[in-house]
């Protein structure tokens, strides 16, 4: 990942490209085209990700209350093709497609919050609690069936999970009496976790991804210095693809 310039971002009404990657609507697939240099050891990274949603949502979470942020759910569940130039990454599974929206900092409206996302025979469930800086905190379920539509659901339980090597602090939601586990390490930082979660939800046990994050630790002035280091930034572009990346068939 690479922070850039204004120059390097182009925009349509069905792609959006930053430098030499790019996301893009096909008919009824959104393709994303990597190619970049991965830190901290400069290694190229390239290929593509095609997510084939099995729906698409127009639902959108406020997660403020005068709408400085916003969570947007596009595709609850989907098909996923991962190729990427990397031994071991190239597959095909589940997965989802959401993204947030904000016109402030993070940090200025939040001190914490964790996420997840589980799949369910009936589709999947997501909660966000976040803890915010003004105002009342947080709390959602919303479950999603495999067409896309949304309804508030039951909120199981929180239920604490154990801190990783950064130490932060991490709870999900879970059956009364369940004690939900890490499967799986997907990112570990000073402010941020990312990790597959296995947790039971009305009866069903599953596992999806969640989150935690510790905006409290980010704005630290010890953290800035870091990001600086594990982060890149190009402040200009050539507007060219300076690493081709490969165009695989699916």
């Amino acid at each position: 990942m690479t922070d850039r310039g204004q120059e390097a971002l182009s925009l349509s009404e069905d792609t959006i490209r930053i430098g030499p990657s790019a996301m893009h609507w096909d008919g009824g697939k959104l393709i994303v085209c990597i190619n970049e240099l991965s830190t901290p050891y400069a290694q190229h990274l390239s290929g593509r990700v095609v997510v084939r949603p099995s729906a698409l949502t127009d639902v959108e979470l406020p997660l403020t209350g005068d709408g400085s942020h916003i969570w947007r759910p596009f595709a609850p569940s989907a098909d996923i093709d991962v190729m990427l130039n990397r031994p071991g990454w190239q597959w095909r599974g589940h997965g989802y497609f959401d993204a947030n929206f904000g016109t402030r900092a993070l940090e200025a409206d939040f001190s914490y919050w964790t996420w997840g996302r589980f799949p369910l025979s009936t589709g999947a469930a997501c909660f966000y609690d976040a803890v915010r800086r003004d105002g009342p905190n947080l709390s959602t379920a919303i479950g999603f069936t495999h067409d896309g539509q949304a309804q508030v659901m039951q909120m199981p339980p929180k239920a604490p999970l154990r801190r990783p090597f950064w130490l932060v602090k991490r709870e999900t939601r879970a059956d009364a009496g369940y004690c939900p586990e890490q499967v799986k390490v997907l990112l570990d930082a000073p402010f941020y976790t990312r990790s597959v979660v296995r947790t039971r939800i009305n009866g069903e046990e599953t596992t999806g991804v969640h989150e935690a994050l510790d905006l409290n630790r980010f704005a630290s002035n010890w953290l800035m210095p870091m990001l600086a280091v594990r982060v890149p930034r190009r402040t200009r572009w050539p507007g060219q693809n300076l690493f081709p990346a490969p165009r695989p068939s699916i």
